[in-house]
């Protein structure tokens, strides 16, 4: 049994977590370091991970879930999400306020003017202040349960601040920031994947992915924006009191909303932010126009389609027309070429545009866009303006087509495509436009954990030319490093021990760091297990590696492509005559196994009533431990767990004489 110190003891720390959580991710005021953070994060998982019965689904460490899901439900809505009428003008909103007056004559209007953030529209439902569930809009009255999926943003609470008691439901807005926006753009680029067209598409396409831990890695936000109802606890009297109770329960409110008196004040405010939008971080298309008075707004009503009490007033997209005076390619962390278009000056956006990417050759071909072209650019769902369409009617002849090189325009190692991938790139290993990220890389903490080693040193280093490829790590001495800027003996002498240290981690952490596309920290791992040393891996066909279950066509060729560039063999030699371990060692593998989940890859199967979970419990116990719950007995079955009443499912198992625990005997498993 769990003592109640330790029950104590991780109540306390799921608090001070959902706090830290809180002053982070929604008031962006953070009272502790990440490092103290990641501190209580990790004594909460191992007290978690010993004590198996003490899991919750609303912990902080469930935020991400253990495997992918098959699909999602479909849930009913039980107050329809309606969409809003649109706006695209002044008389239009003018009209909007004749109408509510035509409505409810001799009354007067107060209005809540919001942001209208271009994001996914979702559902929140909290029992006792506990979030149960969360979907999409779908068609307004059913939409798809994705609450795995929303409980990986950390500014979704999993428990309210407040006591609240029954049922409540609440509405927002699910976003991707500009600059999360290009970062994993700029990712997907350089993996050869297809590129989101707008924020709005890449967090769309976040929330409906099938395993909630790609979904973690994305950049996602939300804003709340009604309390839709409550079956226990009253609804404020007003629209803006409203949202003041739901920031006092921890949920994410949009700090430029505005109460105004008038219909003059709100178009004086929906007219600032038509001129002050691109100073956000996230992508606005309009405001929101909403009458303050519930009692109003339930007089008023809805037609089928729209509330009656709101309105959207959109703003215009902003496009320009402009000349390409050429086409330049720029080399990213993994070699990626991304050709950018150099514009003639345009004024865009209060901002004077000079550069628009075209994302990679294929799309340039698509829009057979030249240089010399005319064309006309955008920057309205997008950070980096694009080029939306060229001018065809201008063109006079001298128009240049563009053709991908055949050799890197900074380093002029060869640039290569594989057959499924839009993007070209060097395969230098020592590429000058590449190597700072690659020390990086190198060095990070689930690589070689090179501490000390941070973005400003390796500057100088690359910058001072004292180091053109990892390997010159290991031969730096104290009298350079202490010449550098920031760089005393003490820190100095620090940063040559971890190098030194560096040399005896395992392969699997080597493989990784040596930041072969595909390769993710499992990957390398899986590797080193099949392939006792970086010369058996080199010397791997891609049979041999797409014969290992967990590595694909796409990887496997990656792997190959890597070790057959000449600049990569070389700076392995460089690695091994400095002493880096390029052999694995079996208790080192044993060690990286134990740190898997106690049940990674088992699938269980419930039937009956057990004493002390509840169906979901039980399952979120398992899962939560890297289990897969399985609706039916079949052989590929490692346990079937029968309780009271156990039914055919009993029965079957039995038959296939598979391994069934009773209830009791799944308590003994969870807690050992």
């Amino acid at each position: 049994m769990v003592g109640d110190k330790i029950r104590q003891r991780v109540e306390k720390l799921r608090e001070e977590i959902h706090y830290h959580d809180y002053k982070y991710y929604v008031e962006n005021n953070p009272e502790i370091s990440d490092y103290e953070y990641d501190k209580l994060m990790r004594q909460l998982k191992e007290l978690e991970d010993k004590y198996l019965s003490l899991k919750s689904p609303t912990s902080p460490t469930q935020r991400v879930g253990g495997i992918p899901v098959e699909g999602f439900p479909t849930v009913e809505h039980p107050i329809p999400m309606l969409s809003l009428e649109n706006a695209y003008s002044e008389e239009e909103v003018r009209e909007f306020e004749r109408r509510l007056h035509r409505e409810l004559p001799g009354e007067d209007f107060e209005y809540v003017v919001e942001l209208k953030i271009d994001g996914i529209s979702i559902s929140l439902i909290y029992e006792e202040g506990r979030l149960v569930g969360g979907s999409t809009r779908g068609d307004g009255r059913r939409g798809d349960d994705i609450t795995t999926n929303l409980k990986t943003i950390h500014s979704i609470p999993l428990q309210l601040q407040q006591k609240i008691e029954g049922r409540i439901e609440v509405r927002g807005e699910i976003y991707m920031t500009r600059s999360g926006f290009q970062r994993v753009n700029r990712e997907r680029e350089e993996e050869g994947e297809p590129l989101f067209a707008n924020p709005r598409n890449a967090a769309a396409g976040s929330l409906k992915l099938l395993d909630s831990r790609i979904t973690n890695q994305r950049p996602l936000d939300n804003f709340i924006y009604v309390l839709s109802y409550s079956t226990k606890t009253k609804i404020p009297s007003t629209h803006i009191e409203s949202l003041g109770k739901l920031k006092k329960w921890g949920l994410k409110i949009n700090p430029r909303t505005r109460l105004c008196k008038n219909m003059e004040e709100v178009l004086n405010y929906c007219s600032l932010w038509a001129k002050k939008r691109e100073e956000l971080d996230y992508e606005v298309d309009g405001m929101v126009i909403k009458v303050n008075s519930i009692d109003q707004q339930a007089r008023l009503g809805s037609t089928t389609k729209n509330p009656r009490w709101a309105m959207a007033s959109k703003f215009q997209a902003e496009q320009a027309t402009t000349r390409i005076r050429d086409i330049i390619l720029q080399v990213g962390r993994t070699g990626a070429l991304t050709p950018v278009a150099i514009l003639e000056p345009t004024p865009l956006a209060g901002t004077t545009i000079t550069r628009a990417t075209l994302h990679n050759e294929d799309e340039i071909r698509r829009k057979d866009i030249r240089i010399g072209d005319r064309v006309i650019i955008e920057k309205g769902g997008d950070v980096i303006p694009q080029v939306v369409k060229v001018i065809e009617s201008k063109r006079r002849g001298k128009e240049k087509r563009f053709s991908m090189p055949k050799s890197c325009p900074v380093c002029g190692a060869k640039v290569v495509r594989l057959e499924d991938e839009v993007v070209s790139r060097c395969i230098g290993s020592s590429c000058p436009a590449q190597l700072k990220e690659k020390i990086a890389h190198y060095a990070e903490r689930n690589a070689m954990d090179i501490d000390g080693l941070g973005d400003k040193l390796i500057e100088q280093l690359v910058d001072k030319k004292i180091i053109s490829d990892v390997s010159d790590l290991y031969g730096l001495d104290l009298s350079t490093l202490s010449s550098l800027e920031r760089m005393g003996e003490k820190s100095s002498e620090n940063l040559l021990s971890q190098i030194e240290k560096s040399k005896s981690q395992s392969l699997s952490r080597l493989i990784f760091a040596l930041g072969i596309r595909y390769v993710g920290i499992r990957g390398a791992r899986i590797l080193a297990e099949n392939f006792p040393s970086l010369h058996a891996l080199s010397g791997a066909s891609i049979e041999d590696l797409e014969s290992i279950p967990e590595i694909g066509p796409r990887t496997a060729r990656s792997i190959t492509f890597f070790f057959k560039e000449k600049g990569n063999r070389q700076l392995l030699a460089r690695l091994k005559k400095w002493g880096v371990r390029m052999k694995e060692e079996k208790k080192i593998i044993e060690k990286e196994r134990e740190r898997e989940a106690p049940f990674a890859g088992k699938r269980f199967v419930f039937t009956g009533i057990l004493e002390h979970y509840s169906r979901e419990e039980a399952k979120n116990l398992v899962e939560s431990s890297g289990a897969r719950v399985l609706n039916s007995v079949s052989k590929k079955v490692d346990y079937v767990v029968a309780g009271r009443n156990s039914g055919s499912k009993y029965e079957k198992a039995r038959k296939l004489k598979l391994r069934i625990l009773s209830g009791k005997e799944f308590e003994k498993l969870v807690e050992e």
